[in-house]
């Protein structure tokens, strides 16, 4: 939880730049796909960018931990993708500016880089 508080102060002092992030990192709990009130908060801000540039793509990849059964955490890296496309839409988003690309199981970014999903607002 920790790391978490913190990862929502860094998200909230590049909020005071000047020009925009264009990309956002939602962070999940171990096994989990619920979408916790820090993770619903960078969803909504990252929408919000989005509807300022209504022509760019959103992508959205989805990360999980190789935990050895390969393929249920491939599915893991899926559906937190999903699950945070759905809720860009859900924060008005248009379904088809999003692109999901979920990344295989992974150990290389620790324990808790493993457990993201990345949104990135790039050009259309």
């Amino acid at each position: 939880m920790r790391r978490l508080s913190l990862v929502v102060g860094l998200c909230l002092l590049a909020g005071c730049a000047s020009q925009p992030s264009r990309k956002y990192v939602v962070f999940f709990t171990r096994d989990s796909v619920k979408l916790e009130d820090p993770a619903l908060w960078v969803v909504t801000h990252a929408a919000q960018q989005a509807a300022r540039d209504p022509q760019s793509v959103i992508t959205v990849e989805g990360y999980a931990a190789a935990h050895g059964d390969l393929s249920a955490d491939a599915l893991l890296a899926v559906d937190r993708a999903k699950k945070v496309a759905s809720q860009l839409v859900a924060d008005g988003v248009a379904a088809g500016r999003i692109r999901q690309m979920p990344r295989a199981p992974s150990n290389e970014d620790g324990a808790v880089g493993s457990r993201r999903v990345e949104i990135e607002i790039g050009a259309s």
